[in-house]
């Protein structure tokens, strides 16, 4: 359901918290995803908050952001930070890691942007990070100096429930109301003073959007540290805290001593959550039965858990704010309403959001191209000029066919990842975003996936790797975890040239409706949906296995509209440019210069050295009337002669033998071998490929009649064809399912931060498009004999 601003949502919250929805989740998360060595083990190890290191022995101040989702947190962060941001991941896990060094005038400070959360009761991966964060339970970070709160100044009681659950960390703090202006637009009045004397920590208010008032948060932390820390809210009944207590003795006399009260608080009021299951396994299970008599005894004292704490905190929040908060009375529908009504209609909403997004489809896959052109001349120059100044050899070959080409295999997707991000950022910042995810969450509920989901699966049909990165949006781990598994399958645009080319070649030139469709059209519009109709039923499979458990109730708040700011959207492209280049580039060029080495070597070069160094003689002195010299066509056809033999003595070539045996039942020979595995750093490199192995050079292209030709001509030893229409339709489903994309699978270890789903990926994909591509090849050879 989505929630717009001023709605009632304490009584929603409170059946938000309720254990049946989320704690399976949870638990599948922790039985998993991560074994009990990895990262939330150290949440236990509390000896280590003994040893950080006090705010006035650093000479770096670690300064924490924390905010609700949509409160502009990141907005501040930018704002702060500027481009002096590093992005990484926390340790094992995908969350995102966003950390800035800033100067002000009485320290060097570090900016750490936590992700955004309801709530500090971790029952996701990110509210786990942020509670390690927190506790200084992260090595890299240790315990935060300052916490700043972010909270939305025109929904302050809603924010409050999440500051209550900070100030029971006993950290310095500070509270943001950030979009300040759209407060006083709205003609809210809150008393800063009274409400900073109340909450005792010191208040600013700002408009990260627009950079006002973020200049005073300087001064705001110093006052944080001068102060003494204030005493928590304490919004529970006594009972509440006596069980606390008894529970921390009971706690030290099964060994764990030490453990932060914020803990222990959980631990009572997260039925069946991350921190109950992590201690249940250091103390043999006996907690479980303990908890369940704690809330059992709580229940009798009419502390119902773990309703109770929405209950209790927002009646705080209710009363801290009580005479400080004027709101004027507000017309029954507003703009916004009248907007919301025309964009999340189940009829105008989805039109108006299929137009969006072809729009968007058509920048990364039409908008692109002329960029991408510009990128793949500027390679071919620079890969030219090095041959002119180097002679024919291993390290010239290095030069271009490695490094040139690696770095151009890299910066080549650029174009499309900044198109895609810089209409996501608009769409993001506009508020529209979440509009999105309300309309397209009941259509992609019924395949297992939430709203957000839409948009990187419908992006990865021009690439996959910017719909990847358009993943980040899914703030559910398990369906972004999902989401970037069945990507791959959508059919991306480098699969097209493989389609163009044996579609031309064999498909026959039938049509139907007088002319009106054509069998070709018919095969090329199937191997373009084949890979979104797998993909539904790879969703099923994983949701029942891997990832079991329950689809999170939609629970969204729609934020309120506003004009995009171009230096926030220009910056959000800036960074995710920036992360794919410095981080999945280096790992894609890795992949293009082993590929490189593994099609050169062995094999003696020599005499195809020799023969490249006369055609380079000869294009440099043409015939005296101007005409090619009449020697050039002779010496391209030994020189592609002589290519497609050294490409079979290559170790690439020599892997298309040894896995002949293997691809035969598809209808393949070594050749169709070596071109997909050639084809690894890039689906469409299969075209030059063939065109080598076939002795017809590098440089032909998918419509070429001369390849076309020669794969017609193709034939076994006992003097069948090669190729049949049973064979063209197996290796085009074949690309249309496997993983051939060396960026693709660069980029899912680059967002998971594991080795684990890229190779999880590669082998699902690769089995599911042989088995699809032997029952191709067999099915249509039975029903064509």
């Amino acid at each position: 359901m989505p929630l717009r601003n001023g709605s009632a949502i304490s009584s929603v919250l409170v059946d938000f918290r309720k254990e049946s929805l989320l704690t399976q989740s949870c638990q599948q998360w922790h039985s998993r995803d991560l074994p009990d060595d990895s990262l939330p083990v150290s949440i236990l190890d509390f000896h280590a908050l003994n040893t950080i290191s006090t705010p006035a022995a650093r000479k770096t101040l670690t300064v924490a952001l924390i905010g609700n989702p949509n409160v502009g947190k990141s907005t501040l962060f930018n704002a702060l930070a500027g481009m002096q941001a590093r992005v990484g991941n926390y340790p094992g896990v995908t969350v995102e890691k966003k950390i800035g060094r800033v100067k002000w005038s009485s320290s060097d400070v570090r900016l750490v942007d936590l992700p955004g959360t309801y709530s500090l009761s971790p029952r996701s991966l990110d509210e786990l990070v942020t509670v390690e964060v927190l506790l200084g339970q992260v090595a890299d970070i240790g315990l935060p100096d300052v916490v700043v709160c972010i909270a939305d100044a025109t929904n302050l009681e809603r924010n409050l429930y999440l500051v209550s659950q900070v100030l029971d960390l006993k950290l310095p703090c500070v509270l943001v109301l950030n979009m300040w202006d759209q407060a006083h637009k709205r003609g809210i009045q809150i008393d800063i003073a009274e409400l900073e004397r109340r909450i005792g920590v010191p208040i600013v208010p700002t408009a990260a959007h627009h950079r006002e008032g973020t200049n005073k948060l300087e001064e705001a932390v110093q006052r944080a540290l001068s102060k003494p820390v204030p005493a928590p809210p304490r919004p529970f009944a006594e009972p509440f805290y006596r069980e606390c207590e008894l529970l921390s003795q009971q706690l030290k006399e099964w060994g764990q001593a030490d453990v932060p009260f914020f803990l222990v608080e959980r631990l009572l009021l997260d039925v069946g959550g991350t921190i109950e299951n992590l201690f249940a396994s250091r103390t043999h299970n006996q907690l479980n039965g303990y908890l369940h008599a704690a809330r059992e005894r709580l229940k009798e004292q009419n502390c119902r858990i773990p309703a109770a704490e929405a209950k209790v905190r927002y009646a705080w929040a209710r009363e801290t704010l009580r005479g400080l908060v004027e709101t004027p009375v507000q017309k029954a529908v507003s703009f916004s309403d009248r907007l919301d009504a025309i964009l999340t209609h189940r009829i105008v909403g989805l039109m108006i959001f299929a137009a969006l997004m072809f729009f968007v489809f058509l920048s990364i896959y039409k908008w692109a191209e002329p960029l991408m052109g510009i990128i793949e001349t500027g390679q071919e120059l620079l890969g030219d000029t090095i041959a002119a100044s180097i002679a024919p050899g291993a390290f010239r070959s290095l030069l271009v066919d490695g490094l040139v080409a690696g770095v151009g295999s890299v910066i080549v997707f650029v174009p499309q990842i900044a198109f895609l991000f810089f209409f996501i950022a608009v769409l993001e910042d506009c508020g529209y975003m979440s509009r999105a995810a309300f309309l397209m969450d009941k259509i992609m509920t019924m395949f297992g996936l939430g709203g957000k989901s839409f948009v990187p699966l419908m992006s990865s049909f021009a690439c996959a790797v910017p719909g990847i990165m358009a993943t980040r949006v899914i703030e559910n781990r398990r369906d972004r975890v999902v989401t970037i598994l069945v990507a791959p399958l959508m059919s991306c645009s480098a699969r097209l040239p493989v389609y163009v080319m044996l579609t031309s070649a064999f498909v026959p030139a039938a049509s139907y409706l007088g002319g009106l469709i054509t069998l070709k059209s018919l095969v090329m519009f199937f191997m373009l949906s084949i890979g979104l109709i797998v993909a539904m039923g790879v969703v099923w499979v994983l949701k029942k296995t891997f990832f079991k458990g329950e689809t999170p109730p939609f629970v969204m708040e729609l934020p309120p509209y506003k004009w995009p700011s171009p230096r926030i959207v220009l910056f959000r492209v800036y960074d995710r440019v920036k992360a794919f280049v410095v981080r999945a580039g280096t790992l894609i060029f890795a992949t293009t210069i082993l590929v490189w080495a593994a099609g050169y070597f062995p094999g003696d070069r020599t005499e195809y050295e020799r023969i490249q160094a006369q055609i380079e003689e000869h294009e440099a002195q043409p015939s005296s009337d101007g005409e090619p010299n009449a020697m050039l066509p002779t010496l391209y056809e030994a020189q592609n002669r002589i290519a497609g033999e050294l490409i079979e003595q290559s170790l690439l070539g020599r892997m298309g033998h040894i896995i002949e045996p293997a691809v035969k039942p598809l209808g393949w020979d070594w050749k169709i071998g070596v071109g997909v595995i050639a084809s690894f750093p890039a689906r469409e490199v299969i075209i030059a490929t063939l065109g080598t192995i076939y002795s017809l050079g590098s440089d032909v292209g998918e419509e070429d009649t001369n390849l076309q030709s020669a794969l017609k001509a193709a034939r076994w030893p006992d003097g069948s064809p090669v190729y049949t229409i049973p064979v063209a339709l197996s290796v085009m489903v074949f690309f249309a399912l496997c993983a051939q994309c060396a960026a693709t699978l660069m980029i899912i270890r680059r967002e998971t931060n594991s080795w684990r789903w890229p190779i999880f990926t590669f082998v699902y994909m690769t089995v599911l498009a042989y088995v699809a591509a032997w029952v191709t090849y067999q099915a249509g050879t039975a029903l064509m004999s």
